[in-house]
């Protein structure tokens, strides 16, 4: 599956943002969708994850619960999240990714290595 980011970039201290994540090559409805950043000289982190099945369950990190939702439109292939609220400390390159045939846990907002696919990235500045 390949998977394409879209939707970053440069906005005001609480603006809003709404990342897409676009798949190709399989459906999304087998795979669990996470969406990480990666900041300058930190490591990349985990912001949400949304279940492969119907069921639609979610996890969120603490630093993004009440102001980012996670969300998927199977129709369309894609995968999004809205960001309400953004802060300086949101600034990062944020990447979607794609999760086969694991079981669905809180293991799959802190582990890199449950993702198969990869997005190349899209940018999100937060800057008055």
């Amino acid at each position: 599956v390949q998977l394409v980011e879209s939707g970053g970039g440069l906005v005001q201290p609480g603006d809003s943002l709404r990342l897409s994540c676009a798949a190709s090559g399989s459906t999304l409805d087998y795979y669990a969708i996470g969406w990480f950043r990666q900041a300058p000289g930190k490591e990349r982190e985990g912001v949400s994850c949304i279940q492969s099945s119907s069921d639609g369950n979610t996890y969120y990190a603490d630093s993004v619960k009440g102001r980012f939702t996670i969300s998927k439109d199977a129709a369309k292939n894609t995968v999004y999240l809205q960001m309400n609220s953004l802060k300086p400390e949101d600034t990062a390159v944020y990447y979607c990714a794609a999760s086969y045939g694991r079981g669905w846990s809180s293991k799959l907002l802190r582990d890199l290595s449950e993702y198969d696919y990869w997005g190349q990235g899209t940018q999100v500045t937060v800057s008055s």
